[in-house]
């Protein structure tokens, strides 16, 4: 008896001793990682106080009973397991977040599956890349009560069913993207009350024909074959905050719910304007609308795509890559709180202003794109833009008008308000920007713009031009006028313009300053108002910089670009300058410059400058020297030769009787 109480306060004192030495207690969280250890077999010797176990990336096939009572991660993923004994996961009480993807868990179901059905706590469970079928992930999703987070990314999954989560209606958040997905039963999602995110891309998804998922608030449905997306019209709140329908094959717009919550509309890369005119794309889709939803020609006449769209308080839409060769007008004017709209990369050339009559009133209908901030019309081929369109634009601060045929109006050019009729807006050859009173940000590069005139930007709000890629644009001397108080971020690269054709005002906030792949082999003077704190000169004929502008310029810069320019090595005080001032050269490992000997690279210059350039001072005192000696000389000879001419001249003169 005395002998078995000694042993076990021998026992306890020796489990003491160790916590003490470790300075680990039970209490405290603990965790061990044997992630990329060219593994086989779980370690027999784990700490059964472990709370986290990394076992990714090893070579594990077969997992069997797990003596870790405390654990509550568990990370198998890019193994090669296929093989669960159905015991492995019963003693693992608190075990909450298990990841298995990238392993072979298509093999064994069985087993497989019954060793999951034992861990009813769990709240994460990845089982993504393991070429999962619908029969096996019904199976594995069995007793799964409190699972929270679900993903299946990259599996073979054909169809959803009901049967799919009815053991797991708390599921909050499920990843079920790149599958081969073409059908989803009614009643599938509808049960999860809980669920918030739902993440279906990359699948072969072809119709939405009645959206019921009033608990969504991000719904994922890119890459997939997606036709139309409709949804019967009723009274209840959706929740839907994000719905990403890109890269699909969608003709309409899609008709939403009518009380919804809908701030980001995702309609990249799919065919939406193919039909053309904007009311052919409005009345495909109420007709496409009535007929799913059964109710003939009942409703006919109801707009319902506008009727829900009006509702809708979205404040950005992507619609890049689509088919519009019309902008649509009336639709876009509907959305009261549009702030960000992605126009780019369709094929529209003139914005036209082309507003039906109101059918009550009969008078054009006031449209409006009061919140609109940011504007995308990339890459569309536009020649013009109608100025009735550019003054419902009255919050507008970005304007992206890259890839186009745009040309800045002048001032003889620009129509008063009060005589804009349609007709002339409709065929007006430029844009006028004094239009756009709170634009900060424009971009026109790549438009081939032929003339910037004087005061093109007047009346706007200019902190940033982009005007780099017009080869042939003629500048204004004035053309910035109006907005050189206001500049900070100017570019006007790709121009081909010589340093004659270089004339800027004084921009007292102009901090960065591009005027690269140009000509150019002065820098303008003016520049000495600017307090620039980043300049790019690459690819310019520069031999050298002023050096007092450059020690007028180092007071606020912080990077300057030299590379592809020819300079003189022995020139170079304002490289000196730039280099003791510690400003950020970036390219000048690719920066060269010459001598009378060779071409060297800059940084190998600044190493040794002395070497470089003591030979050609020297062969400058040289030839100075030499030409003093060369003038004496002939000076000498010339007078020498006057004296003699002149003595001779008098030996041989007559007497005087």
């Amino acid at each position: 008896m005395v002998r078995h109480m000694f042993s076990n306060l021998l026992l306890l004192w020796s489990l003491s001793h160790e916590i003490y030495a470790t300075g680990l207690t039970y209490g405290d969280p603990k965790e061990q990682s044997w992630n990329n250890h060219n593994l086989s077999s779980v370690p027999l010797d784990l700490d059964v106080r472990l709370r986290k176990l990394d076992l990714s990336n090893n070579f594990i096939r077969q997992l069997h009973t797990l003596g870790l009572p405390y654990l509550e991660q568990l990370d198998l993923s890019c193994n090669q397991l296929d093989l669960i004994s159905e015991g492995a996961f019963e003693n693992l009480a608190q075990l909450e977040e298990l990841n298995l993807s990238r392993n072979a868990l298509n093999n064994n179901l069985g087993s497989n599956s019954k060793a999951l059905q034992s861990i009813s706590r769990l709240r994460s469970l990845d089982i993504s890349m393991n070429g999962l079928s619908d029969n096996a992930v019904e199976l594995y999703l069995r007793n799964k009560p409190s699972l929270d987070q679900l993903k299946m990314t990259g599996n073979a999954l054909t169809s959803l069913t009901h049967n799919f989560f009815k053991e797991s209606e708390s599921l909050r958040v499920i990843t079920i993207d790149d599958n081969l997905i073409s059908a989803i039963d009614q009643g599938t999602f509808e049960p999860l009350t809980h669920l918030e995110t739902l993440n279906l891309a990359k699948n072969n998804l072809a119709h939405i024909c009645d959206f019921k998922l009033h608990q969504v608030k991000y719904l994922n449905l890119s890459r997939n074959s997606v036709e139309f997306f409709v949804t019967h019209e009723d009274n209840q709140l959706y929740r839907l905050e994000i719905l990403d329908l890109s890269y699909n094959k969608l003709l309409y717009f899609p008709i939403v719910p009518k009380m919804n919550s809908l701030k980001y509309l995702h309609l990249q890369n799919n065919m939406v304007g193919a039909l053309n005119a904007e009311a052919t794309i409005v009345s495909e889709a109420n007709f496409l609308y009535n007929e799913i939803v059964g109710q003939g020609d009942v409703r006919v006449q109801k707009n319902d795509l506008h009727a829900n769209w009006r509702l809708m308080p979205l404040v950005h839409i992507d619609l890049s890559y689509n088919h519009f060769r019309s902008f649509p007008l009336e639709t876009l004017s509907l959305l009261s709180s549009l702030e960000t709209l992605n126009f780019s990369h369709n094929c529209v050339q003139n914005i036209i202003w082309n507003v039906r009559n109101d059918s009550e009133s009969g008078y054009d209908r006031q449209l409006s794109f009061s919140s609109l901030k940011y504007l995308d019309l990339q890459s569309n081929g536009l020649v013009s833009i109608s100025p009735l369109f550019l003054k419902t634009l009255t919050q507008l601060e970005t304007l992206n008008l890259q890839d186009n045929s745009v040309q800045p109006c002048s001032p003889k050019d620009h129509l008063p308000s009060s005589q804009s009729a349609p007709q002339i807006n409709h065929n007006t050859s430029c844009v006028v920007f004094d239009q756009l009173r709170t634009l900060k940000h424009l971009n026109l590069k790549d438009n081939n713009i032929k003339m910037l005139h004087t005061k093109s930007f007047q009346k706007t709000s200019l902190v940033s031009l982009n005007l780099a890629g017009n080869p042939h644009m003629v500048m204004h001397v004035d053309a910035l006028a109006g907005v050189q108080e206001s500049l900070q971020s100017l570019t006007i690269s790709e121009m081909n313009m010589t340093s004659s054709d270089l004339s800027f005002p004084c921009m007292p906030a102009l901090t960065q300053l591009n005027i690269s792949n140009n000509n150019l082999d002065i820098m303008p003077s003016s520049l000495t108002c600017s307090p620039l704190t980043e300049i790019d000169i690459r690819n310019n004929a520069f031999v050298s910089l002023n050096q007092s502008l450059i020690l007028a310029l180092s007071a606020h810069l912080n990077m300057m670009h030299i590379s592809g320019n020819y300079f003189n090595c022995c020139d170079s005080k304002w490289l000196t300058i730039l280099n003791e001032s510690q400003i950020e050269l970036p390219d000048i490992s690719q920066a060269e410059c010459f001598t009378s000997v060779s071409n060297i690279m800059v940084t190998e210059y600044l190493n040794s400058s002395e070497m470089y350039c003591l030979f050609h001072t020297k062969t400058q005192e040289i030839h100075f020297v030499q030409m003093i000696i060369i003038v004496s000389i002939v000076t000498v000879i010339v007078t020498v030769f006057i004296i003699f001419t002149r003595k001779v001249c008098c030996s041989h003169r007559p007497g005087i009787v």
